[in-house]
């Protein structure tokens, strides 16, 4: 009886111990099976990625399927250099996996040099890397002046004072290599304008510009507008450009003819206004002038009986000097007199 006893025991310990197996066991599997699905689509697509690198990624909180399947990807774009570690570094490090391996796939295809790092590098400063491997592929068309300003047209002025409305589209490309640090398309857009307003402003007439628009661009494109910034400028074209405040004239000709005499007419009459002006204070300056010399003819009329009495008292005038010297006088005054008089008086009648 004791014996069935143990035996019995025994049985149920074996089961107890089964049960706890089977249930350790089946955890195990379904713990096993979350990655099974994913290492054999990896290793079904050469990718290499083993289980334990799965389990892993789990433990440390990494998207497994964005790993999975930009490794997969990479695999068959033919792109090997770049580890299930390089893509799991730039995911913990808080980069987008997907478009960095989208901008190596398509740089590769087109045979544009760029490496892992770099590009990591570029998705971590906050730049879009796949969008600038898609305009370093295909470039793209800026407006200059941009949409968001609120003229939608460059104002310049040439020599003659003519003004002109321009507008240009710049065509560029990505540069990889100054992507980090480089300036954006405000940049570009902001010295294109410059440069164009430059040109304009140091053409002789606003018709040579009209006539040769091209010149304007060729003179910004050479200008070395993309140093320091993240494109390469392919080209500069002068969209549209007119003569403003004449676009709904038929003869701009004539207007600005007529506009140009009105305004030299107004510039002869100030110029006028000028030289009368200076003729009044130059007349006035020579009233004041003579005005001047009276007061010193009186000023040396009152110094002669200083000097006379003067004489008197050293003995260089005698009385008989003084009383002759008063004849003189009063025989020219009278002579003066009569001069006058016959002057004034009636003509003789013939």
């Amino acid at each position: 009886m004791q014996l069935n006893n143990q035996l019995l025991a025994a049985v149920e310990l074996i089961w107890v111990f089964g049960i706890v197996a089977g249930i350790v066991a089946l955890v195990v599997l379904l713990f096993v099976f979350q990655f099974f699905g994913m290492w054999l689509q990896a290793y079904m697509s050469g990718a290499n990625i083993r289980i334990t690198d799965l389990i892993g990624m789990r433990l440390r909180k990494v998207h497994l399927a964005t790993i999975v399947q930009s490794k997969i990807q990479m695999i068959k774009a033919g792109v090997h250099d770049v580890t299930t570690t390089d893509l799991e570094s730039h995911y913990l490090a808080g980069g987008r996996v997907p478009f960095v391996c989208g901008a190596i796939i398509r740089s590769n295809r087109a045979s544009i040099e760029l490496d892992w790092r770099t590009a990591c590098a570029i998705d971590l400063a906050g730049r879009d890397i796949l969008d600038a491997v898609n305009t370093s592929v295909n470039p793209k068309v800026i407006d200059c002046p941009s949409s968001e300003t609120a003229s939608d047209r460059l104002d310049a002025v040439a020599k003659d004072g003519i003004r002109l409305l321009a507008k240009a589209r710049v065509t560029v490309r990505t540069n990889i290599k100054q992507l980090v640090g480089g300036a954006t398309e405000e940049t570009i857009v902001a010295r294109v304008g410059q440069a164009i307003v430059s040109a304009i402003g140091s053409a002789a007439t606003y018709k040579d510009v009209l006539e040769n628009p091209d010149h304007i661009a060729r003179k910004a494109l050479a200008s070395g507008l993309d140093a320091g910034t993240a494109f390469e400028i392919l080209s500069v074209d002068i969209a549209d450009i007119s003569v403003a405040g004449v676009s709904q004239e038929a003869n701009v000709g004539a207007k600005l003819q007529a506009e140009q005499a009105e305004a030299d007419k107004r510039r002869f009459q100030a110029e006028a206004e000028k030289r009368a002006a200076m003729a009044r204070a130059q007349e006035a300056e020579m009233r004041a002038r003579v005005e001047e010399n009276k007061a010193k003819v009186v000023e040396a009329e009152a110094q002669v009986p200083l000097a006379m009495a003067e004489a008197f008292r050293s003995g260089n005038l005698g009385i008989m000097d003084y009383y002759r010297m008063k004849n003189i006088v009063a025989d020219t005054g009278m002579r003066d007199s009569i001069s006058d008089a016959g002057e004034d008086g009636p003509k003789p009648t013939e």
